[in-house]
């Protein structure tokens, strides 16, 4: 599994931090979400849909 943050769509709500923090952080600049890694090792696939799930912006996306 890989996943991406739309960045023109983050809103900064860090959602995916909370869910994710292994692979999710908030950019110090302006507050939106960037990953640390494309790739989600299978440990953190629940991880991630949760992220997936909560992100009020629907800004995270799994392919």
């Amino acid at each position: 599994m890989r996943v991406r943050v739309k960045d023109d769509v983050c809103q900064g709500h860090g959602m995916c931090l909370l869910a994710c923090p292994e692979l999710f952080q908030l950019s110090d600049e302006d507050g939106h979400a960037y990953l640390l890694s494309e790739d989600v090792p299978p440990e953190l696939e629940a991880k991630v849909d949760q992220a997936v799930r909560g992100c009020p912006e629907q800004a995270i996306e799994t392919y």
